[in-house]
């Protein structure tokens, strides 16, 4: 089992390869003027599949797992990975609607904020969605499981792909120039690490925890994918072809984590 330090500089360096998933996506927009409405929700939709999958088999099964070795009980552990998905929902439905954010079609969200500019609000939207991936990457290292991690890291950077150009390219439909709307989309993948700092450094204080994070990272995704993701991706005219688009992003991530894992 790896030393604690080495958890957590393990998830920080993991969850800042797949960060570069964004930084590749948000570079797209020098060679995209624009996406169209369904192949922005295709794509998005596909990322989610990814998201989807990566808190299934990443982390909730490993979480699972260490609750049983932990307690001995197959019922116990279910509870206490229940009570950090749970816990994880919570904690970022709380954030949403005390943090003013801008997502690309529901529009405004949070307190109302009319002095912060638009850019802001993207920005914020945005780092609400990377920051529960950050800190699955973080805790997807928890006991020093390598090949769990880089199956994390693998599936995050792919779905941080799709996401970034989204971002750079909402951000120049609305007025702002190919660079700024670039650096902003860079910049928000940064906030992964931190995540992955935070859930790092929760498993390694004491391993007790190890299922309980596991589970509010899983719990924190899958309220971005169910209260944002999949609502925003079925808006549009191909909600079918979103259902498939997230389909198939489940079966490459399966087929990462079976492959790698």
């Amino acid at each position: 089992m790896s030393s604690a330090p080495n958890v957590i500089w393990l998830g920080l360096t993991g969850s800042f390869a797949a960060s570069l998933g964004t930084a590749a996506g948000a570079l797209g927009i020098f060679a995209v003027r624009q996406l169209s409405p369904e192949l922005k929700d295709t794509l998005l939709s596909a990322a989610a599949g990814i998201m989807l999958a990566a808190t299934f088999f990443s982390l909730l099964l490993p979480a699972l797992t260490f609750a049983e070795q932990q307690t001995g009980h197959p019922t116990y552990a279910v509870i206490i990975v229940i009570a950090g998905i749970l816990s994880g929902a919570a904690a970022l439905y709380f954030v949403h609607r005390r943090v003013p954010h801008e997502h690309f079609f529901a529009g405004r969200q949070g307190p109302d904020q009319r002095n912060l500019g638009r850019i802001w609000l993207f920005v914020l939207a945005i780092t609400l969605h990377n920051f529960p991936e950050g800190m699955a990457v973080g805790v997807g290292f928890a006991g020093g499981d390598v090949a769990n991690g880089l199956s994390l890291v693998l599936g995050i950077g792919m779905q941080n792909v799709p996401e970034g150009l989204a971002v750079a390219v909402s951000l120049l439909s609305v007025g702002y120039s190919r660079a700024r709307s670039c650096t902003v989309g860079v910049l928000t993948g940064l906030v992964e690490p931190v995540g992955a700092l935070f859930g790092g450094i929760a498993v390694s204080i004491a391993a007790t925890l190890t299922p309980w994070t596991m589970g509010f990272a899983a719990g924190a995704m899958l309220f971005v994918i169910s209260d944002e993701v999949i609502p925003e991706t079925h808006r549009g005219s191909i909600p079918s072809l979103a259902t498939f688009a997230l389909l198939g992003g489940f079966a490459i991530m399966m087929f990462l984590d079976a492959a790698v894992g």
